[in-house]
């Protein structure tokens, strides 16, 4: 049997027909890629800050403000001055963030849910306690600051506040990061847990607008650099 070999006519019309059938793939693709932003990786989900996250950070902001206390205490110590200024807007950022926003964020969502579990009621009594005790202390600190430069007396009543202060929210901030707020979940559905991570976010860009904490972080940065302290290798033992 003899066999036929194709002419290169037929090969030519073969070929067109194999890209005939390919062409509505290639013609698609990009159709498709022009749809979804061609070229462009695609967007990840911004990832939520969980309630005791978000909590223990604002202590982060807290902490800071308490060096600078320290701080301003050293200087009257030696004897060196320095703006009075640099304390009101320390304490100013107490009141706004911590006293005002931080601190209210607790007593709304937190401390209630221990109450209603019968968890830890007498930790969250004397946090309470201690909220209301910080408020008076702050309020003191802002009225006595500006007169602190040269009024000896004033300025030994501001010092005294400041330490008062200090010694107070140093445990106390430590006993909600490690006793407290490690055990949020066990006193709360997932769904309050998540709602209660919304409900901050939304507190916080009514109060301080959006990325509240970073402006909040910014500020402190500012005084820490006007009082001689933004430095952190100056606290690294020499």
């Amino acid at each position: 049997m003899k066999l036929l070999m194709p002419s290169k006519r037929d090969l030519l019309l073969g070929g067109g027909a194999v890209a005939a059938l390919a062409a509505p793939v290639v013609l698609i693709a990009p159709a498709l890629g022009e749809e979804k932003g061609a070229g462009d990786k695609p967007k990840e989900k911004e990832e939520q800050v969980t309630p005791p996250e978000d909590l223990m950070r604002e202590h982060g902001v807290l902490d800071r403000v308490l060096l600078l206390y320290e701080a301003g205490i050293r200087k009257w110590s030696s004897r060196e001055d320095f703006d009075p200024a640099l304390i009101t807007q320390s304490a100013e950022i107490i009141r706004d963030f911590i006293n005002n926003y931080h601190e209210k964020s607790e007593e709304d969502h937190v401390f209630p849910r221990f109450r209603k579990a019968g968890k830890m009621v007498d930790l969250v009594g004397t946090l309470l306690r201690q909220h209301e005790a910080g408020r008076k202390v702050t309020e003191r600190i802002i009225a006595l600051a500006p007169m602190s430069r040269a009024n000896p007396d004033e300025r030994r009543r501001l010092i005294a506040s400041m330490q008062s202060f200090i010694t107070m929210y140093r445990p106390h901030a430590a006993r909600e990061d490690t006793d407290l707020f490690p055990k949020l979940k066990d006193v709360v559905s997932s769904n309050e847990y998540d709602a209660m991570a919304e409900e901050f976010e939304k507190k916080e860009h009514q109060l301080f607008g959006e990325d509240g904490f970073e402006k909040m972080a910014a500020r402190v940065a500012q005084l820490e650099q006007r009082m001689g302290i933004h430095d952190l290798d100056q606290f690294t033992p020499r």
